[in-house]
């Protein structure tokens, strides 16, 4: 992060904290090095870990960021044989709000806090991503209110999974398209600009997508006017996921995915590459089926799923298969 983009981030950090110039003071010495510097430090998988889970809503349901990152670390960490489970779902919120009539009313937003506990038992995770702000301003303009069940709704989830022993990195928000609305655009700024405080005031480890995403759109609608990452402003294209599974590996010390363009690069390194990713995806895309069905949720309409012992022998077969090709 140069000087430059670390005194917007001070500036940014002291408006949503409120607390004027003496925040800004204390953001700006960070700023000019008599303390730690304001700069995303790589954070590596722990060792000893080998159960990842991603807790998140539709954006982490769709998962395709995930079966990018499951795919890299299966081609160029197979020794470690992480498994990662997906257990997003749609429409969730961390802060436990709803819209008057979501769904046209049918059901509300789904609260992390009903399933949690049961998916931490069942899962028992080493490792937790997790992904929540999307929709948990509501689609409304920004409002303190909502913005403080936010900020209470993380703090408990992580205390949740301190509570477990389980390691947690936050990643902020993807995207709200601003040309579908300013103000909640606007919102999503602040709820990640938060979670980033949250890296120099409580040494929480914070993955930031969002800024970067952000950057990145900005600078691609200077050669093309129309791109967007999010056709809807809400769920990424496959570009967007693809971006976001960079940044995430970026930020796990993975620094060679920058020269990545697409997925033909993920998989150009390795001569069962192409393989390899059509097998995670197909094994990703039925087991986080399973794994919701079995861990339960409130939300209606949603696929069944395998019955969990079913899904993980189709799974170790899979792996089977993947183990062998990465080693060719």
């Amino acid at each position: 992060m140069t000087s430059k983009s670390n005194l917007t981030f001070a500036k940014r950090y002291c408006k949503i904290q409120k607390t004027g110039i003496l925040s800004f003071l204390v953001i700006l010495v960070f700023n000019i090095g008599i303390l730690t510097p304001l700069s995303a430090q790589p954070y590596s998988i722990p060792d000893g870990v080998k159960r990842i889970v991603f807790l998140g809503n539709s954006i982490t349901y769709d998962g395709r960021f995930i079966e990018y990152i499951d795919a890299y670390l299966t081609l160029h960490k197979p020794n470690r044989q992480y498994e990662i489970i997906n257990v997003g779902l749609p429409s969730e919120t961390v802060s436990g709000l709803s819209e008057p009539n979501h769904a046209d009313g049918k059901f509300p937003r789904p609260d992390l806090r009903e399933r949690l506990q049961r998916v931490l038992l069942q899962t028992k995770p080493d490792l937790v991503f997790a992904s929540y702000g999307m929709n948990d301003g509501i689609y409304l303009p920004f409002a303190e209110d909502r913005f403080n069940k936010f900020k209470e709704g993380i703090d408990w989830l992580h205390q949740e999974l301190e509570n477990v022993g389980a390691h947690i990195i936050h990643i902020t928000p993807s995207i709200f398209d601003e040309r579908k609305g300013k103000a909640y655009a606007n919102v999503l700024d602040i709820y990640s600009d938060w979670l980033i405080s949250k890296r120099y005031t409580h040494n929480w480890n914070v993955i930031d997508i969002h800024w970067p995403m952000r950057k990145k759109q900005e600078d691609l609608r200077l050669e093309d006017p129309t791109f967007t990452f999010a056709q809807d402003g809400v769920h990424p294209t496959g570009e967007g996921h693809f971006f976001m599974a960079k940044q995430i590996l970026f930020e796990l010390g993975e620094s060679q995915v920058n020269n990545y363009l697409n997925t033909d690069d993920l998989v150009a390194s390795h001569p069962n590459g192409s393989k390899i990713l059509q097998l995670v995806q197909d094994k990703q895309r039925m087991t986080k089926d399973a794994w919701l069905n079995y861990t339960g949720h409130t939300r209606p309409g949603m696929k069944e799923g395998l019955p969990i012992e079913e899904a993980v022998k189709k799974r170790d077969k899979i792996n089977k298969v993947l183990m062998t090709l990465s080693y060719e």
